[in-house]
């Protein structure tokens, strides 16, 4: 029986796992935030205070993590049984998950992880090689986008809600620095799939993307 699967891939902060998790709901399908796979392992990795470049360490890291999601409501991943949700969103762990995201055998490690989560009734996945990589062969696929510009307006804006200080200059250089090492990584780099739907959310709503994700697969 086949399995359809939506890819939505992106760089950071364009909106992606807001709109993949309020479309898997709609749909009841399941749902796959890929980025937070390697958040997780990024915390693993800060937690074990492992060397960045040694890549063996890193991977010897990935293969021993236990990790479980749960995407009733608001996204809960825990690792080795510890609630880690709240450091997901951390910006040491976004720049460290970027960076073991770049190392070939890490990639590997993580890979099957990713496509066990293609089950019925259907998969949304999220990331930025879902469509290109990890599910090439997704029915329906999209790259959802926006200016760096914006999306730090946004992460600065949800910074200061949380109460934590920050500085909106610091966050645009740091979101162009991130989409430059993931476009430019030899392994998976972040591109958009020849037959994805192309989506600028820079002046768009949150419902007016997500309807428009519902009606492509409609």
């Amino acid at each position: 029986m086949t399995i359809p699967v939506l890819t939505i891939d992106g760089p950071s902060g364009a909106g992606k796992g807001t709109v993949s998790r309020a479309v898997a709901k709609k749909l009841g399908w399941n749902y796959l935030d890929s980025g937070s796979i390697y958040r997780s392992l990024a915390i693993a990795v800060l937690q074990q205070a492992v060397d960045l470049e040694d890549e063996t360490a890193v991977v010897n890291v990935a293969q021993a993590m236990a990790l479980d999601f749960d995407c009733h409501d608001e996204l809960v991943v825990r690792l080795d049984g510890e609630d880690i949700t709240a450091q997901l969103g951390l910006e040491s762990t976004g720049n460290t998950a970027s960076i073991v995201a770049a190392l070939p055998e890490v990639r590997h490690v993580l890979l099957q992880k990713q496509k066990d989560f293609k089950r019925l009734p259907g998969l949304v996945a999220d990331g930025r090689d879902m469509g290109t990589v990890v599910f090439s062969d997704a029915e329906y696929k999209v790259f959802l986008t926006a200016s760096a510009a914006e999306r730090a307006g946004r992460r600065y804006k949800q910074l200061k809600e949380k109460g934590i200080d920050a500085n909106l200059s610091r966050i645009t250089n740091e979101i162009e620095e991130r989409d430059r090492r993931d476009r430019e990584r030899k392994t998976a780099p972040l591109a958009m799939a020849s037959d994805a739907r192309y989506i600028d959310s820079s002046d768009m709503t949150i419902n007016a993307v997500i309807d428009e994700v519902l009606n492509l697969i409609r």
